[in-house]
């Protein structure tokens, strides 16, 4: 799916993988975020995402120019995962809806895993 803004002069579409490689990349840069994760649902095993892949980490469903993301996350050991969250939907919610021009209606966190960070 895609957002679609219109107006006198035209409209513009968004597709989803513009929506989730630019909300991979803001959560990456958020404090306590190792990276995206990819779950594989057949072994149940959970893959550290390189940040060529963000937006595999992420599904986007916009309906009515507003926007629903889940992010599979993968945490640093150590931290308060509800403070990264919190973080992480503040920076995410205000950083899209400025970039895109659509609201952000609902965002689902995943913890898939902690890693230990040097």
């Amino acid at each position: 799916m895609s957002g679609r803004m219109s107006n006198s002069l035209g409209s513009i579409v968004i597709d989803s993988n513009v929506i989730a490689t630019y909300a991979g990349s803001v959560a990456v840069e958020c404090f306590g975020i190792v990276g995206m994760a990819s779950v594989n649902m057949k072994d149940g095993l959970v893959k550290l995402l390189k940040k060529e892949n963000l937006d595999r980490g992420i599904n986007v469903h916009v309906d009515n120019n507003k926007i629903t993301l889940d992010f599979h996350v993968i945490v640093s050991y150590g931290v308060s995962i509800s403070a990264v969250a919190n973080n992480l939907l503040d920076n995410v919610k205000y950083k899209l809806e400025s970039f895109t021009g659509m609201e952000v209606e609902k965002i689902n966190i995943f913890v898939e895993g902690v890693r230990v960070i040097d």
